[in-house]
């Protein structure tokens, strides 16, 4: 599979929409629930939220 990045805007309200081909590449659907956070350095993490609660708990951290 060839993956391409996908290049966003951030809206005037703060809002970024994701393509839907990118989401499903990382195997999310509509509905899905995500947890978003500040990696600290510029990045921007989304995480299915099973499984960053699970880090969470194994690390005490997300990063």
């Amino acid at each position: 599979m060839i993956r391409e990045p996908a290049e966003l805007t951030i809206e005037h309200d703060g809002r970024v929409a994701l393509p839907l081909g990118l989401l499903a590449e990382a195997g999310l659907d509509t509905g899905s629930a995500l947890l978003a956070y500040s990696d600290g350095d510029g990045r921007i993490v989304l995480q299915r939220e099973a499984d960053a609660i699970r880090t969470l708990l194994e690390r005490g951290t997300l990063s």
